[in-house]
């Protein structure tokens, strides 16, 4: 009995000998290949839209400073000879902080008195011995000219009664000469004692030998440096025995006052800031024990090393803050930005450029133009453009138009209610 082929092995038999017969099922299998693809859905992550409290904060990392720090240095080349306090230590406003050797500069100043003392002297004898000496030699030289001048009166009236010849007059004139020459001199003379050049000059002196002695002693104060007001010991930079210049930086003191967090924010976030925010603040030395802050003052200037600026923030006033904080101790700031009590928050995978979500609508994902609003590390607030209740496509991957079945992902894994730019700040909050 003869045995007969399946008819599908007769067609590839003969397929063999003819390729072109298998074209058309090829064709075939890709569409029907293609068209099963188009139908099937692909399961991707979705959020369902609601509406929840988001919080726009900034955390930064600073430290504790005093309003004034001041580096207490010295005007003089000299050596240390005692420094009063270690750090830590307190000091009164004046109270002695730095004494540098000062056996020269005291004798300097002696040597400064004395000469002003003899200064005094000359200036005391031109004035109650010189001028009075001098009024009484001038008193004398007017009496001797006149009396010759009346001499020669008289010595004219006899020579023309014939009483005395000419030579007698001659002598009477010459000494009338002379007394005027005598009487020129002591007016000279008392004018210079009592209010010319004499006088002058012994003021100048005085005047002189004064500055020298107020020299003397203003260098001699410098040799003892004092605090310049109520103020605590933050470091020392020298010990009895060295040798410093003027500009040497001797001591570094926190001039009392309030304490107040500086710290140094990108400047990409500038314009989230502004005076009188408030701010939650943790040292780091009391995790658990948080306090408020605000902030007292933005720099008109960008550090142009680092790209940021200093924002100084002020503290409340005592009893608060509930821990001990001393100078350059680190603190974290962590500043609420913007608040909305209901937003719709995405994750920032889910908004595309445009902005805009891709929402599922007849088991497809379908591209929607939105708005946004504030922005975190982890959430973008939608203004416009969604509704609650609606699905978004959370998976970056999935293109627009693709058939999608939703697997719910849940909003706490998604909510991100806080900016957290610590990462993106190490560093910057210390000097």
């Amino acid at each position: 009995m003869r045995r007969t082929m399946p008819r599908w092995t007769t067609f590839f038999a003969a397929a063999g000998r003819r390729p072109w017969l298998l074209v058309p099922l090829l064709l075939a299998i890709a569409v029907a290949a293609w068209a099963w693809s188009r139908t099937r859905a692909t399961p991707v992550p979705v959020l369902t839209v609601r509406a929840a409290p988001l919080t726009q904060s900034l955390a930064v990392s600073g430290r504790v400073a005093s309003e004034t720090r001041v580096f207490v240095g010295s005007t003089l080349t000299g050596r240390v000879a005692e420094v009063t306090r270690r750090e830590g230590g307190t000091l009164a406003a004046g109270e002695l902080i730095v004494r540098l050797e000062d056996a020269e500069l005291a004798a300097a100043a002696r040597q400064a008195a004395a000469a002003l003392a003899s200064a005094e002297a000359r200036l005391v004898s031109q004035r109650r011995l010189a001028a009075p000496l001098a009024t009484q030699q001038l008193a004398q030289a007017e009496a001797n000219a006149a009396a010759a001048a009346r001499e020669v009166e008289r010595n004219e009236q006899l020579l023309a009664q014939g009483f005395i010849g000419q030579a007698r007059l001659d002598e009477a004139k010459r000494a009338a000469d002379v007394a005027r020459a005598v009487l020129r001199a002591a007016q000279v003379q008392r004018e210079a004692n009592v209010s010319g050049s004499e006088l002058v000059t012994a003021e100048a002196r005085v005047t002189e030998a004064r500055a020298a002695l107020e020299l003397a002693r203003a260098r001699l104060a410098q040799t003892r440096i004092a605090a310049p007001a109520e103020a605590t010991v933050l470091a020392r930079h020298v010990e009895p025995g060295q040798i410093v210049q003027p500009g040497t930086r001797l001591v570094e003191l926190s001039v009392r006052g309030p304490l107040q967090l500086v710290a140094l924010v990108d400047e990409k976030y500038l314009a989230r800031l502004a005076p009188g925010m408030a701010a939650s603040v943790v040292a780091d030395a009391f995790p658990g024990r948080p306090f408020e802050a605000r902030i007292a003052s933005i720099a008109p200037l960008v550090d142009a090393l680092r790209g940021a600026v200093e924002v100084k923030f002020s503290l409340p006033a005592p009893p608060s803050p509930p821990v001990r904080l001393t100078n350059d101790m680190t603190v974290s700031i962590e500043v609420v930005t913007a608040k909305r009590e209901r937003a719709i928050a995405l994750p920032g995978e889910a908004v595309r450029a445009g902005p805009a979500v891709l929402v599922v609508q007849g088991g497809a994902a379908t591209l929607r133009p939105v708005q946004t609003g504030l922005r975190t590390l982890a959430a973008v607030e939608v203004t416009q453009g969604l509704r609650e209740g609606e699905q978004v496509v959370l998976d970056a991957a999935i293109a627009p138009g693709a058939r999608v079945r939703a697997v719910e992902r849940t909003a706490a894994a998604a909510a991100g209610e806080g900016l957290d730019v610590g990462a993106a700040m190490r560093g910057l909050g210390r000097d």
